[in-house]
Order: C-alpha cells, then sequence, then structure tokens
C-alpha cells in the first residue's frame, strides 16, 4: 500500500492516514454510458491525439471513468501513430480508498494488455496513472491538465473529521458553510486546467442554487466560461438508486461564449446522449430536442455569486432575457422592499386570541399564510404579544402585565436558543418588530404555494414568518399585485427555489427579489387597469396575458413561463 500524503498546512502539521473502513466516502458510481457522454462533451474524443494531453481523474473509484478513458486513449494511440509506452504522462488517477485504487489499476493494466502491451508495461503504465492519495490535499503544483473529469464524492463536510475538515477549508476557499465536498473537487479541478482545459463533473446541482456554492458560483464565472449544463434529476446516471439531484456541468478555461443547456427527463439514456453529443459539436445547431430532452444555447450564463436557475433551454434563455432588461423587484429607485414576517421562537407563547391577556399597546393584530388562503385577508383573531417598540426591546417594568404573562412563561421562553444566547433579553422575539410595517399596505405570499399567491393587506396587521411581504413607495400595489399573480414569478420563483416534495415552490425573500419588473411608470394605464383588474379578480391568466406585453415576450418566452405556471 503506498504510504499516505502528508501536507503541511500555513501553521499546523498534520498527517493524513487513510479513513477507516466505516466512514462515509460518499462513493456513488456512475453508467458507462454517461461517463461517454461527458468525455464527448468535454472533446476527449479518438480523434484528438490525446496523447500530447493530461487528464486527470480525482476521484477514479474502481475505475467507471478511467475504463472508457484508457479505451479512448489506446484508439487515439492508435490512429496517431503513438507508443503505449510513451502515454506515462498522459492520465492521472487519484482514489482516496488503496483497493479502489488497486481495482482501478488492475482494469487499467489489462485494458493495456489486451492492447498488446507487455504485462509489466502495463502495470507499471497502470501504476503511474493511478494514486492512492486525497486529491485535494495533494500537491498538484508542477501538475496541469488539459481535461479533469469525473464524479466527485458526495460526503457533506461537516460528516469529514476534525482535521480534515479543517485541511479541507485551508486549501479550498470557496468551500464554505454547509457544504458538500465536490465543491472542494470543483475548485481544485479548475485550478489545474491549461488555457481552454475542460472539467466536466457530474454532481448532485445543489451548489448552483445553495449559498454554500456562492464563493464556487463566482469563481467559475468570473474566471472561467460555462460551456455547458445538462440537468437529469429523474436520469438513471448511476449503477444504485440515489437520490443526486445530478447535473453534467462543463466548465472551459477560458473566455465565455454560448453555453449549451440540456434538459433531461426520466428515460434519457445512451442514444439520447448521443444525439446531445452530436449537437454539441455543432456549434451553428442552435436547438435541438427528443422525447426525453430539449436542448439549445444560450447566449450569456448568469454571473458573480447569484444563484443560476434550473428550467428548459427556453425557460432560462427567458430568465437571462429579463434579468438583462429589467431591474429587480428590490430596488431603491422605487422604494421597493421584500421581507418576512415575525419569527417568535415560541408561537404558543407569543400569539394570543385573548386581547386582554396584556395591554392594549402590546398587542398587533397578526396575519398568517392561513389567513389569506382565499386571496384576501380574513383575520383570525390572533395577536402577536409583542415586546418591541419604535426604540427596542420594551423595559418590563413599564408593562406590569406584560411582565407578569412573560414571568408566567419564563419556562418556556428561557429555553430557547435566542434567550440562551442574550440572558437579559430572554423574553424577545427571534425577530424584532417594526411598529410602523403593522400600519402600511403591503402584499404579503404564503412561503409555501403551488403557484404566486401575492394578497393586499391595506394596513393594519404584522405577518407572521410564513408570509413574505412586499412594501413600494412607487408602485400601486394592486398593479404590482397582479404582476406577481402571473406565470413570470413562477418562472422566476420555480427555477431558482429548491422544490418541496409534489412540486410546492418556496416564495422565500430570496427567489422573490430575484423577479425582474420593470419601471412602474413604463406601464400603459391600460396596462396598469388589466393587472389590478387581474388582482382583484383573482385571475392570473388575465395577469399574464398583460404581463406578457408589459414584457414584451416572443413566443418562446411566452410558450416558457406558460409551461411553469402549468407546472406549478
Amino acid at each position: 500500500m503506498p504510504v499516505p500524503q502528508q501536507l503541511t498546512l500555513p501553521g499546523a502539521e498534520m498527517s493524513l492516514v487513510e479513513p477507516g473502513p466505516s466512514a462515509d466516502h460518499g462513493e456513488v458510481f456512475t453508467r458507462r454510458w454517461v461517463v461517454e457522454f461527458i468525455l464527448d462533451l468535454v472533446g476527449y474524443t479518438p480523434d484528438r491525439d490525446l496523447g500530447a494531453h493530461v487528464l486527470v481523474e480525482p476521484s477514479c473509484g474502481t475505475g467507471a471513468f478511467l475504463g472508457p478513458i484508457v479505451d479512448r486513449l489506446i484508439e487515439s494511440a492508435r490512429q496517431h501513430g503513438r507508443s503505449l509506452a510513451e502515454l506515462r504522462g498522459a492520465v492521472r488517477g487519484f482514489d482516496l480508498l488503496d483497493a479502489n485504487a488497486a481495482t482501478a489499476r488492475r482494469t487499467v493494466s489489462g485494458q493495456l494488455a489486451e492492447a498488446g502491451l507487455g504485462h509489466d508495461l502495463a502495470e507499471d503504465l497502470a501504476a503511474a496513472w493511478v494514486t492512492t492519495a486525497d486529491f485535494l490535499l495533494s500537491d498538484h503544483e508542477l501538475v496541469s491538465a488539459d481535461y479533469v473529469v469525473g464524479n466527485p464524492p458526495y460526503v457533506r463536510l461537516e460528516s469529514v473529521p476534525g482535521d480534515r475538515m479543517a485541511a479541507y477549508r485551508a486549501i479550498c476557499p470557496t468551500m464554505r458553510g454547509r457544504a458538500d465536498i465536490y465543491v472542494g473537487f470543483i475548485e481544485r479541478g479548475l485550478s489545474l486546467l491549461r488555457s481552454e482545459g475542460m472539467l466536466g463533473f457530474i454532481c448532485a446541482d445543489r451548489w448552483m442554487r445553495n449559498q454554500y456554492g456562492a464563493r464556487l458560483r463566482e469563481l467559475v464565472t468570473t474566471n472561467h466560461a460555462v460551456d455547458a449544463v445538462v440537468s437529469m434529476h429523474d436520469v438513471d446516471a448511476f449503477e444504485d438508486d440515489v437520490s443526486a439531484y445530478p447535473a453534467v456541468v462543463v466548465i472551459r478555461n477560458g473566455n465565455p461564449n454560448r453555453t449549451r443547456v440540456v434538459d433531461a427527463s426520466a428515460g434519457f439514456g445512451e442514444p439520447d446522449a448521443a444525439k446531445v453529443a452530436n449537437w454539441a459539436r455543432r456549434p451553428r445547431s442552435r436547438r435541438a430536442s427528443g422525447s426525453t430532452f430539449s436542448a439549445s444555447r444560450l447566449e450569456r450564463w448568469f454571473e458573480g455569486t447569484d444563484l443560476w436557475p434550473a428550467g428548459t433551454p427556453d425557460q432560462l434563455a427567458t430568465i437571462a432575457d429579463l434579468e438583462a432588461r429589467f431591474q429587480p423587484l428590490e430596488g431603491l429607485n422605487t422604494g421597493t422592499r421584500v421581507g418576512i414576517g415575525v419569527a417568535t421562537g415560541c408561537d404558543e407563547v407569543f400569539i394570543t386570541r385573548d386581547d386582554g391577556v396584556v395591554e392594549e399597546d402590546r398587542l398587533l393584530p397578526l396575519l398568517q399564510a392561513r389567513n389569506t388562503a382565499s386571496g384576501h385577508v380574513e383575520w383570525a383573531g390572533e395577536y402577536l404579544i409583542n415586546p418591541w417598540d419604535e426604540r427596542g426591546l420594551v423595559d418590563l417594568e413599564d408593562s406590569p402585565r406584560l411582565a407578569a404573562y412573560y414571568e408566567e412563561n419564563a419556562r418556556r421562553l428561557k429555553a430557547r436558543h435566542v434567550a440562551k444566547k442574550q440572558p437579559a433579553r430572554w423574553y424577545r422575539t427571534i425577530d424584532r418588530v417594526n411598529p410602523l410595517l403593522q400600519e402600511r399596505p403591503k402584499l404579503v405570499l404564503p412561503d409555501m404555494k403551488a403557484a404566486a399567491h401575492p394578497v393586499l393587506d391595506e394596513g393594519g396587521f404584522y405577518p407572521h414568518h410564513n408570509l413574505y411581504f412586499v412594501i413600494s413607495d412607487q408602485w400601486d400595489l394592486e398593479v404590482l399585485g397582479g404582476l406577481l399573480m402571473s406565470d413570470v414569478t413562477n418562472l422566476f420563483v420555480g427555477s431558482y427555489c429548491v422544490k418541496m416534495r409534489g412540486g410546492t415552490y418556496r416564495f422565500q425573500a430570496q427567489y422573490l427579489r430575484r423577479i425582474r419588473v420593470p419601471d412602474p411608470n413604463s406601464l400603459s394605464l391600460a396596462q396598469r387597469r388589466g393587472l389590478a383588474k387581474a388582482f382583484a379578480d383573482r385571475d392570473p391568466e388575465t395577469a399574464t396575458a398583460v404581463a406578457v406585453a408589459v414584457y414584451d415576450l416572443g413566443p418562446a418566452a411566452v410558450q416558457a413561463i406558460r409551461t411553469m405556471g402549468a407546472a406549478a
């Protein structure tokens, strides 16, 4: 067994030993046709002189990727007159487990021997290609690659032993928060790429749409080009049945160009992958489709730390167009703000129907998601027992009935995390209450819904944390409500949010802020009236029809938003 590599980090020394047999290594093995598909997308094909290039496989396992890679390398050597013995520098494979690496070496040496290389040379070449090592912590200073391909391990960072986790975070700046370690594999893989080099991975797509992927998204879009994104959530891509929400992503170390976007559905398999790969090689071909996929090229990809949306190619193209032409819903120029209602940390204490339990000025009429189901505010007589005023947390000595009520429930209130962090403020709600919000007209949206459901509170209620609110200094809220009732809202929220079981959307502030809206002064009188009437009538179909004119959407975009609306 090769000696485990050692890594010296700034300010610390640590010997990294092979993990025990009970550790979670995140092994999910990829079907052969998926590997061939990825190799086609990155251009690792035998018609090229692959022996003159370097390919890195950072988590080779038992050889799911290496087998097809070596087959292509052997065929390329035959076509370009290269001896197999001179291919020592063409491949570098890594695996953390020596048993996996040993199996991969046997597979590779067998392929080489079958191709005519002597037994000893085949084993020597396989040993040079496959190393037992932690790819993330190995010294790659003298290594550069034309291709980095694979299926990185699926392991939550917090599941990794503490010393190894610290080492990963130190060496991979993008690996923040509750990240999966495949984030580090993408970062380190990109760092190896030569100019115009290609990285092709299949992995969970959550880094594209979660906060922990923000730094990686910024790294990718700032310094590289997204060449292809293939969504494969329902595709049978792995040897085992796993719920991984996989996507193939191809990233190039070069200037951005058009991005190939593919949405693959259940039933997508080897013949469909071959069709997509053939289409991808034809740069003048804009679109392709089949019974299990749709594919298109986008003129621009999404930039910075922002979330990357998911959807059909036409839906993504529509979002990209709207983001380029219109301003975000939340903006200083219109005084429009998106927020969430109050989280108390103990609703059974802070919410009451008894309007005499504390002083009258300590009660705020509370609105919950269930009070908006009809499309109008239907208050249930609930109050928030409010410990805040305009200056901050109230002094309990000034409100003796409030003090007595909180003291009566002190055990439950003090057991909360927020109270333990601030013992002197043990009676606070998690969120601070802004009393001015109560009387302000606002649109409220339930946090979980199958489609956009804005409701107008004309003033007088305070939203609970299962409601998001929108306030504005310039928008007529009935007009804005009609716009937010349209399928354009479903397109944005449905593309950016992580969907709940049954396809329910999460209408969280971060997704609502992604919605693009026109300048409120740019709408014609007829458009304003049409949206306001659609909102009053609870008519999303009419709201969508008016929105199509407001946004000046073409036929493909109209179909894209209506498809998302139908799914919702």
